[in-house]
């Protein structure tokens, strides 16, 4: 059911300094930039590893809002079917804590872990 790890969302305060970390030092390559109002994102490579780089924007000098700080923000394993992961997990009496949201590309939700990290569970529709 579960396949592996999808991607590590980290946010950060400077996106420049971030950038120059995960290429330089640890050599992940820059796959895909993107901007939404109030943020940007960097989607970083390695060996099959994605790190999402998030850097909110219209937050100074750093996101400080409810449940969002500098560092990990939420784990997102890959699923084959989500429906059927939410189902299996509920079963186990973990709930959906967030979604899920089905876009034409991929649908996610989210769970907690017992101490409430975010989980966020994708499948991906097409890529």
């Amino acid at each position: 059911m579960f396949k592996r790890i999808d991607h590590i969302e980290l946010v950060t305060a400077d996106e420049a300094r971030a950038l120059r970390f995960y290429t330089e030092v640890l050599g992940f390559e820059l796959r895909a930039r993107v901007e939404v109002p109030g943020l940007r994102l960097a989607y970083l490579d390695l060996g099959g590893t994605t790190v999402e780089l998030m850097t909110y924007t219209e937050l100074e000098p750093a996101p400080r809002g409810e449940g969002e700080r500098l560092g990990y923000r939420m784990m997102a394993l890959e699923v084959d079917d989500l429906q059927a992961a939410l189902a299996a997990l509920e079963a186990k009496g973990i709930a959906c804590s967030w979604g899920p949201l089905v876009r034409p590309a991929y649908a996610r939700a989210e769970i907690r872990d017992p101490d409430g990290n975010a989980i966020e569970l994708r499948q991906w529709i097409a890529r």
